[in-house]
């Protein structure tokens, strides 16, 4: 049986003033006509019953969620955390929710936000995914096949000497993972041709991540186990509001991942991008002739490689080059383009000053 877990509890805080606590990014139509959130059930969908797809979210957005979700998932699956705990949490509260309603199973786990191109591409790829990992023992992520230096992402290093098949797709040993490098290094990574971006995307069995937790994060694992017998259970938010909390905050990346020997990757190459940032919108829209990506009520005037979005007043822009400008009804961005990931920081502040209204 296949499973397909949708992590959407993120904060998108580097998609600030746009994105905010009750609505992030996955809840927006930032790379298309449909949320990207949509965007994400829609391309599983064909891999993965409709029924057994499970959405994991922050309880401050059910509301937001349940407005923006139009494929029927099951109100059972929809799974609330009263409060952040990365994603190994995450994904171990779906592990064990599956592990109570059906046994074991072949779960994928994807984040809420990404942007695909090339669905069909996508989709091939997923199936040999899923085939892997019900053969198999391993845990299968997706990795992407970069297409420039990029210091923005994550890469996992490979050996494409050692692999397992399926359907004449290939899954490679993976040596290491690799922190977001500088650019020195990322060339480096690009020229090798022995690294992929890492997606975020992962595929295994449930029971074979659960020991994966029992072995790599025990406390974490039996905070797991504590919670089990009240999961699908009139007690079971009461316990989720005392356990989660005390639960340990780590990535399924640096707490399994990183620590494994047992982990395969696919390499993928279908349009992929993270939209982590504005500066990263160039990669969904192209750019017109000056370079710009502009969306809502503007003017432009010899202005040169910047993002303008608006979505409330019209917005002048002359002579600008290599900027960000974000307008939206309460706020503005202005923001060199080069400094995108600090928009975060911008979201720091506000936390600092008690600004909640604008969070």
């Amino acid at each position: 049986m296949r499973y397909g877990v949708i992590m959407a509890g993120g904060g998108g805080t580097r998609f600030w003033p746009l994105s905010r606590i009750n609505t992030p990014k996955q809840f927006l139509h930032i790379a298309g006509e449909d949320t990207m959130i949509n965007n994400t059930i829609k391309r599983i969908k064909e891999i993965v019953p409709v029924d057994n797809i499970m959405i994991v979210a922050n309880k401050a957005q059910e509301n937001t969620l349940q407005e923006a979700v139009s494929e029927e998932i099951k109100d059972e699956n929809i799974l609330l955390e009263p409060v952040g705990r990365n994603t190994a949490a995450c994904i171990g509260y779906a592990a064990m929710t599956i592990k109570k309603r059906h046994g074991d199973a072949v779960m994928g786990v994807f984040p809420s936000d990404h942007y695909i191109k090339n669905v069909t591409e996508f989709r091939r790829i997923l199936e040999a995914a899923y085939e892997i990992a019900e053969s198999t023992d391993k845990l299968v992520t997706i990795g992407i096949k970069p297409t420039f230096a990029s210091t923005g992402y994550g890469y996992i290093r490979y050996n494409r000497d050692n692999f397992i098949s399926s359907d004449g797709r290939l899954a490679y040993e993976v040596v290491d993972f690799v922190e977001k490098p500088p650019f020195s290094k990322a060339k480096q990574y690009l020229e090798s041709g022995n690294y992929l971006w890492n997606s975020g995307m992962f595929i295994w069995k449930v029971s074979v991540i659960l020991k994966s937790f029992e072995r790599f994060l025990p406390k974490l694992y039996r905070s797991l186990m504590e919670l089990e017998p009240y999961i699908d259970t009139e007690e079971e938010w009461s316990q989720i509001e005392k356990i989660y909390p005390t639960m340990q905050s780590i990535s399924i990346d640096y707490g399994i991942m990183e620590r494994s020997d047992e982990v395969v990757v696919i390499p993928g190459d279908f349009g992929w991008s993270d939209v982590g940032s504005w500066d990263s919108l160039g990669e969904v829209f192209p750019p017109d002739e000056n370079g710009n990506i502009m969306r809502g009520d503007i003017i432009e005037i010899d202005t040169r490689n910047s993002v303008i979005y608006t979505n409330s007043h019209l917005v002048a822009a002359v002579g600008l080059e290599n900027m960000i400008v974000v307008e939206t009804a309460d706020a503005l961005l202005v923001c060199a383009k080069e400094r995108a990931q600090d928009v975060k920081r911008v979201v720091d502040k506000l936390k600092e000053m008690g600004r909640k209204e604008l969070l």
